[in-house]
């Protein structure tokens, strides 16, 4: 989940106007955005049949415990991100028109 540097390379090439030979800026928000909710998604998936797997004896407590650390990292980034969205927004709610 690598979300961060990806947002962070494309919104500073896109800044610049610059583009690779035959390419575009980078990622838009939108599609970084994407990428970060199928990450998410498949992490926690990941998560639950790691625990599954222990409970049914057929994985050992380490692998449990480093994907529940992955899913648990990646639940607090996306508390993270929408902290900052809700607080960009109430940044804007008090803007003066």
């Amino acid at each position: 989940m690598d979300l961060t540097s990806t947002l962070a390379a494309g919104g500073y090439a896109g800044a610049r106007g610059i583009s690779e030979p035959g390419g575009s800026a980078g990622p838009s928000i939108r599609e970084g955005l994407a990428s970060f909710a199928q990450d998410f998604a498949r992490t926690l998936g990941a998560a639950d049949m790691a625990a599954q797997d222990a409970m049914l004896g057929n994985a050992d407590p380490q692998s449990m415990v480093e994907a529940l650390a992955q899913a648990q990292l990646a639940v607090e980034t996306a508390v993270t991100i929408r902290d900052k969205v809700v607080e960009a927004y109430q940044e804007i709610m008090r803007m003066q028109i």
